[in-house]
């Protein structure tokens, strides 16, 4: 599909009842009830809490696409975007129908609506459930297991989210779409089902770089068999990695999301149209691989302790996502003081070798959170504009 049916069709299928980055099953218990006669709702298990966890089953194709979101459950913005789609198939397009025809697509919405509801990366065990794939000792991971086994997928996509540290390369873009196509074994080997997942994400790239050049990255393929993607890529099933990650000013990852739609509609559209192969898979090896090159904010050229009167440093800034009255705040705390010259802030001050205190007067301590500082006598907020 060209990009600009892909953009009009997000526009008009976009789930506007899901916003920010606060998810949980209160919120998508209601669509999931809405949803046309040609969808299968199923309750596929209960978390640690005794939590429903849904999933959804559309189209009649050979082509079978398990894909899963909030194994982590603060990684909410493809669980917006898999609703956009949901709403994209639900209407009767030409331009989609092709899909439903050739596909079946099976989607876990919340994996993890424990971590969602407490808005934490770990289930209600303090266990992450993306090391948790050979032992299977939670709830959770076992759904996913059961669900995987059941339904004998020939894609996986495994949807995350991403920090704001990340870039694409060693550059001064963010990585705000992240791809991998996991190990299967300890020496990386380009297996033929790697290569089909390379040859997939290949495709979503190209369309990607229409819309956000330069800003898309891959994680390295470093090998762990506790982790999903990799047990189920060894189990010669091609299986994709998605990150969301930072678009400049998206904090609440409204943009990110249109990005990861067009992403997985891309692919819908890629493999109901092809018997994929895996020889078009070196494209995959143009994206550049994600360092850790940002900082929310740095403040620049900056006078910080005393003793050291005759030198200046960068004050290096991330936000901590903070849950509070079901809102996610981002609160401000100082991560590095040093000479910060090969990174790049999302937001940049320059001190112009001023001293930088706390809003108090005392001196800034890495790891302290600070709603503001003071540059000389004036009072800078460092909370999102």
């Amino acid at each position: 599909m060209t990009i600009d049916i892909l953009q009009t069709l997000f526009k008009r299928h976009k789930e506007t009842s899901l916003y920010h980055r606060y998810i949980t099953n209160a919120h998508i218990t209601p669509l999931l009830s809405t949803l046309g006669d040609n969808f299968i709702l199923e309750t596929i298990g209960h978390s640690v809490l005794n939590k429903p966890i849904y999933a959804v089953k559309v189209g009649s194709g050979e082509k079978r696409i398990l894909m899963w979101s909030q194994m982590h459950g603060n990684e909410s913005t493809t669980t917006k975007a898999i609703f956009d789609v949901l709403n994209t198939l639900n209407d009767n397009h030409k331009e989609t129908s092709h899909i439903l025809k050739t596909c079946t697509l099976y989607s876990i919405p919340i994996l993890n609506p424990d971590g969602a509801e407490a808005y934490t990366r770990i289930n209600a065990n303090a266990v992450d459930l993306n090391r948790d794939a050979q032992a299977l000792t939670q709830a959770e991971s076992s759904i996913l297991k059961e669900a995987f086994d059941r339904f004998k997928p020939h894609f996986c996509y495994n949807l995350h989210g991403q920090r704001t540290i990340f870039s694409a390369g060693s550059t001064n873009k963010p990585a705000t779409v992240s791809f991998l196509a996991p190990a299967q074994d300890e020496a990386c080997t380009v297996t033929d089902n790697r290569k089909v997942a390379m040859e997939v994400i290949g495709v979503m790239n190209t369309l990607l770089q229409n819309v956000i050049p330069n800003q898309v990255g891959v994680y390295d393929d470093s090998f762990n068999m506790n982790c999903v993607g990799d047990t189920f890529q060894s189990q010669n099933i091609p299986t994709i990695l998605f990150e969301a990650g930072h678009y400049p000013n998206d904090y609440p990852r409204e943009q990110t999301r249109k990005f990861i739609y067009l992403s997985l509609m891309e692919s819908l559209d890629y493999i109901s149209n092809n018997d994929i192969t895996g020889n078009r898979y070196k494209t995959y090896y143009n994206i550049p691989e994600n360092q850790k090159c940002f900082f929310d904010i740095i403040i620049r050229n900056a006078h910080v302790y005393s003793k050291n009167d005759n030198s200046c440093v960068d004050i290096g800034i991330l936000y901590q996502e903070t849950l509070r009255d079901g809102v996610v705040e981002f609160l401000p705390k100082v991560e590095k003081i040093a000479v910060l010259d090969n990174f790049f802030g999302h937001y940049e001050i320059s001190a112009n070798g001023n001293t930088v205190k706390k809003e108090d007067g005392s001196e800034l301590e890495i790891g302290h959170e600070n709603v503001f500082v003071m540059i000389n006598t004036k009072k800078i907020s460092l909370l999102l504009k």
